[in-house]
């Protein structure tokens, strides 16, 4: 295996699938590349690759250049027939990330955003509940709302934040501002 910083070795050539442009009508394209690093991840392989490119210069002129990129194996990178890679400067798979304390006491994290029960009772504008979406009171399949939009919803005269799963805790602030926080 060489060193991830030894770019000293002999270049080979990969073959690196451009991606169909069905705008211009192009399909899917390979070229020749050269590989410059290789790098295990939980997922696969990627490779740091040089396309060949060229660039224009400060006198109108323009000469060859290579564009570097990491693409993943085999989806945008594929062997050449006869080439040996065991040259390209290989960067092992890093270990996994220790498991955070703060996941291990605390748990895992609520699912994000809020969903709205509506409620509606006689005549008049539409009411409601905003639950945090794992809220036992929550409805089922209702559209997740992002920050944005449950803001939107709470500002509503007639929705009201569950205060039984934290939606109330989580919303308020950012209706009312942070500086209320301690008038209360």
């Amino acid at each position: 295996m060489t060193s991830p910083s030894d770019d000293s070795a002999r270049p080979v050539p990969v073959r690196v699938v451009l991606p169909a442009d069905p705008l211009l009508g192009h399909p899917e394209q390979e070229v020749v590349a050269r590989p410059w690093r290789r790098r295990q991840t939980e997922t696969g392989w990627v490779y740091l690759v040089g396309l060949p490119s060229y660039r224009d210069l400060e006198d109108g002129s323009v000469e060859a250049a290579e564009y570097r990129v990491w693409v993943r194996a085999p989806e945008h990178v594929r062997p050449v027939d006869g080439v040996d890679y065991d040259q390209v400067p290989t960067e092992p798979l890093l270990p996994a990330p220790p498991k955070s304390m703060v996941r291990e006491v605390l748990g895992e994290r609520r699912p994000s955003g809020w969903v709205l029960a509506k409620a509606r009772e006689g005549q008049g504008p539409a009411r409601g509940v905003l639950h945090a979406p794992d809220c036992e009171e929550a409805p089922q399949g209702a559209p997740l709302l992002g920050v944005e939009q449950a803001l939107n919803v709470a500002e509503n005269p007639g929705t009201r934040l569950c205060t039984l799963c934290g939606c109330a805790q989580e919303l308020t602030p950012m209706l009312s501002g942070f500086d209320h926080i301690g008038d209360a």
